[in-house]
């Protein structure tokens, strides 16, 4: 087929020009111009050279076997005439009666006789050029009406707009029904919060990168409280130029929080911000230390004398304690020698207010941080309703505050208090000290509603609706909610650190170490006590004395928890009370209070009469009757010595015998357990802690505690009254 077709291309090429004036077409069988008469001469001229190439005894043979061929056959169809096979006018290279052994031309499909194939394409029959294009034209005119199709396919259907119909009635139902979950159609919507937490607040951590933090520090600090700087402080007394890092989560440095729901709020008016006065009238910040006092993160590494840096707004997600590793909420990791977990507790929440809408939420206070008490203080205005839940140390102490501090007071700010114990700090006082402690802080102006809850809270305008248990209502503009806390052990989930399952906190032995090289201190810790088993405490001094002994613990000293830590609290003029060891109101007690004399007594009844006379005009009656015996006046011949001893079993209840409630102004309240002082309450005594940790250090059983209390001086005449006195006799 290749020599053909060089032979067709060859002859195509010598063609005159003038013959040739279109564009050529390659067919089957040949070639064609668009001119017709050039079309039978290029057909010639290709069948004469190849008849040109064959000799004179192969044409005879062909010839010879080809007239036989038709002979035998009878093949009608065979060879028409000679002049149509070899005639100069023919157009076929080759008949159809040499099939077999015509030479293919350019484009025509090869088959050979033994092809292994074993589907072999049919032979096809040999259409001659001329023929071929008259078939063209006949299927052509008579195909007039245009080709032959497939019939049109039918009509998409009309588009229905039926599920955007029911989408945008599902849309519209949610929408309004989110706006009255969130209280829009109570009324006007409540003003803006501009005190309210910002994103760059959030954003802003110090150092600004955790690429910036170091990747190794001797000592590690989880945590930026009082546990943590006491850890620190213990550490370097030991280790002069050690290194360590503190982080913690808060923006702010260490500092100290009793303030926040003490001392803070008493503040004249020319005070600096987050100053205090102390008992002895100096002034000092609640931060531990001046900022200047840390070095920065990023040169810890390099500082050649140590010290503390502080990384802020960062959280330790992880510890490898096998590698000794950290790993930070953004995968940052840092190697470490020794490690302290000091997260502190967290604020619990009532579910009632976690599942409230968003406009209540914003209207709800889980008091902790200073953030917490610059936001409340700048929320605070004229005229103010605000509820605190919970009569525990921290309730009690905001209620007593708010009430008495002098920019609530220009305010004219209200407050309440509600919770469900029958009176304040139940759970630490005995009955009837309780209910003592809430005559007084109705005497502060608090509205204190005991034997109460809240089941129901919703906005009611730009307030806050609160349904009690017994249906009444009490509207606020604010909510403070200080129903305790809970330890803070994210940590223990994700770095296989145990939890105690009866008291929370990480569980510690007595060193206060959770695993090798790594401690535990303050609020998160449940540490063994050797002299009272095993206990979790959040109190302020635990923070202290827990962290100064996990510190040395860090540096190698191994000691044993054995130091027993104080908390106290103040509630108005009246109730002042410093406390040690285990406090617990469903133990047994023994309360000794002193004899007031008949000049203590007047000096103390125009007191309670003016604290009478400033309380009134409530609005509800559950109030009135909730403050009726709020002036009441005892008379100062019933005054005695009360001594008071429960029985040793903790599950009976206190036996109260008839004492005048005017005598609860100063005494000793022991704690038993097994008949042995395992606590006390020093009740308005005061510089006597080292007494009474003595008395708790021995640890034995009493015969009779009236001469134990004799330890304490309870007649002794405070000092200011000494001075009052002094100052009465010059002016006389």
């Amino acid at each position: 087929m290749l020599s053909v077709s060089r032979i067709a291309a060859g002859n195509v090429r010598c063609v005159h020009p003038s013959f040739v004036s279109a564009r050529k077409h390659a067919l089957a069988g040949g070639f064609i111009q668009t001119c017709g008469s050039s079309r039978r001469w290029i057909s010639i001229k290709v069948n004469g050279v190849l008849l040109a190439k064959e000799s004179t005894p192969g044409r005879r043979r062909r010839k010879t076997a080809s007239e036989l061929n038709a002979a035998e056959s009878n093949d009608p169809s065979g060879c028409d005439d000679e002049e149509e096979r070899t005639g100069l006018n023919s157009s076929a290279i080759v008949t159809p009666c040499d099939e077999n052994r015509r030479l293919p031309m350019l484009g025509e499909l090869i088959q050979f006789p033994n092809d292994p194939s074993p589907y072999p394409a049919p032979p096809r029959r040999h259409v001659p050029i001329n023929r071929f294009f008259q078939e063209t034209e006949q299927k052509a005119v008579a195909n007039t009406g245009g080709p032959s199709c497939l019939p049109p396919p039918p009509p998409p259907p009309k588009p229905s707009y039926t599920g955007y119909i029911l989408g945008a009635i599902a849309l519209t139902a949610g929408g309004l029904g989110l706006a009255y979950y969130n209280g829009l159609f109570d009324g006007p919507p409540p003003p803006a919060d501009d005190t309210k937490e910002d994103a760059a607040r959030k954003k802003r951590t110090y150092p600004a990168s955790s690429k910036d933090l170091p990747k190794h520090v001797p000592y590690l600090l989880i945590g930026g409280g009082t546990a943590s700087i006491a850890a620190f402080r213990s550490i370097r007394v030991h280790d002069p130029k050690a290194k360590v890092l503190m982080i913690t989560n808060e923006l702010e440095m260490p500092y100290m929080r009793p303030p926040l729901s003490k001392e803070l709020w008493f503040n004249p008016a020319d005070t600096e911000p987050l100053k205090f006065r102390q008992w002895n009238g100096s002034e000092r910040s609640i931060f531990y230390e001046p900022n200047d006092y840390y070095i920065d993160p990023s040169k810890l590494s390099d500082a050649p004398n140590g010290g503390v840096a502080v990384a802020r707004g960062y959280e330790v997600q992880r510890l490898d304690v096998v590698n000794r590793k950290a790993i930070l909420t953004d995968g940052t990791e840092m190697t470490y020698d020794k490690c302290l977990i000091a997260t502190g507790a967290r604020p619990k929440n009532l579910p009632l207010f976690e599942s409230a809408p968003r406009a209540v939420r914003e209207r709800v206070t889980l008091f902790k941080s200073v953030h917490d008490f610059e936001q409340l203080s700048a929320q605070l205005d004229d005229g103010s309703r605000v509820a605190i839940i919970g009569g525990g140390f921290l309730g009690s102490e905001l209620a007593c505050a708010l009430s008495k501090s002098e920019q609530t007071r220009k305010k004219k700010v209200e407050v309440f208090q509600l919770f469900h114990e029958g009176g304040n700090m139940a759970k630490v006082l005995p009955e009837y000290l309780s209910s003592w402690t809430t005559e007084r802080l109705r005497e502060e102006g608090v509205k204190v509603w005991p034997k109460t809850q809240v089941k129901a809270v919703e906005m009611q305008g730009g307030k806050l609706k609160l349904t009690l248990v017994d249906d009444s209502v009490l509207l606020v503009d604010r909510v403070i909610v200080a129903v305790g806390s809970e330890p803070n052990t994210d940590l223990a989930k994700t770095s296989g650190l145990e939890v105690d399952s009866k008291n929370g906190g990480f569980l510690v032995d007595a060193e206060l170490r959770a695993r090798s090289n790594v401690f535990v201190a303050g609020d998160a810790a449940c540490f063994y006590d050797t002299k009272f088993g095993r206990r979790r405490v959040e109190h302020h001094d635990h923070a202290i004395v827990s962290g100064r002994l996990a510190g040395e613990n860090m540096v190698g000293l191994n000691k044993p928890y054995t130091h027993q830590s104080m908390f106290w609290s103040d509630l108005g003029p009246r109730i002042s009370y410093e406390a040690i060891g285990l406090i617990d109101s469903a133990l047994p007690t023994v309360a000794v209070f002193a004899k007031r004399t008949a000049e203590e007594m007047s000096r103390a009844i125009p007191t309670v009469a003016a604290a009478a006379a400033a309380v009134g005009g409530n609005d509800s009656e559950k109030l009135q009757a909730a403050n009726a015996n709020v002036g009441s006046v005892v008379d100062a011949k019933n005054v005695s010595i009360v001594a008071e001893e429960q029985q040793p079993k903790a599950s009976e209840k206190p036996v109260k015998e008839p004492v005048d409630e005017d005598s609860f102004d100063k005494g000793v309240i022991f704690y038993l357990r097994d008949k042995k002082v395992v606590g006390l309450v020093l009740w308005n005594v005061f510089n006597r802690m080292g007494t009474a940790r003595k008395i708790l250090d021995q640890h034995t059983e009493y015969d009779d505690l009236n001469e134990v209390a004799k330890l304490f001086n309870l007649h002794e005449r405070p000092v200011e009254d000494e001075e009052a006195v002094a100052e009465e006799g010059t002016s006389k």
